[in-house]
């Protein structure tokens, strides 16, 4: 299988706010970035977004090494939430939905297509890819003007 090296980001103004998503997906030496943004969304949706989006985009299954600053996502499949979610009828521990649960579901019919490695980065640190992937997420979210209300 091929190895793809994927960075992801999601930001949002407000919590719930305007949103952007980018994804820089790199394979030998090419480069593809994706981004996009919402109106109205969270910076939990943008995150998945950009992982989703970003295994979306592979034509052929796989090795992917995710890079996220997203503990959430990266946990939700390390340490197993999103089976518990899944055994539980997409509830969590406090019985509750799961929120985005259209994007999880997604996301778990993704990884069984390609062997994914999710790797936490440290969120504005020293990493230059977590960094740039951030300012396009940041540049997408601002594309989107704000709502009168």
């Amino acid at each position: 299988m091929k190895e793809v090296t994927i960075y992801t980001d999601g930001s949002c103004e407000g919590n719930p706010g305007r949103g952007g998503w980018a994804a820089i997906l790199q394979y030998n030496n090419t480069e593809r970035v994706l981004s996009g943004a919402e109106p109205d969304t969270t910076n939990n949706r943008m995150e998945l977004t950009a992982a989703l989006n970003a295994l979306r985009a592979l034509k052929m299954p796989c090795c992917v090494k995710l890079h996220t600053d997203s503990q959430y996502l990266k946990r939700a499949f390390t340490d197993c939430w999103i089976r518990t979610w899944q055994a539980n009828g997409w509830m969590t521990s406090k019985r509750q939905p799961v929120k985005n649960q259209d994007l999880w579901k997604e996301l778990w019919e993704l990884i069984h297509i390609h062997d994914v490695e999710w790797i936490k980065v440290k969120a504005h640190a020293n990493n230059q890819l977590n960094n740039r992937v951030d300012k396009i997420a940041v540049k997408a979210r601002n594309r989107i003007p704000d709502i009168e209300t």
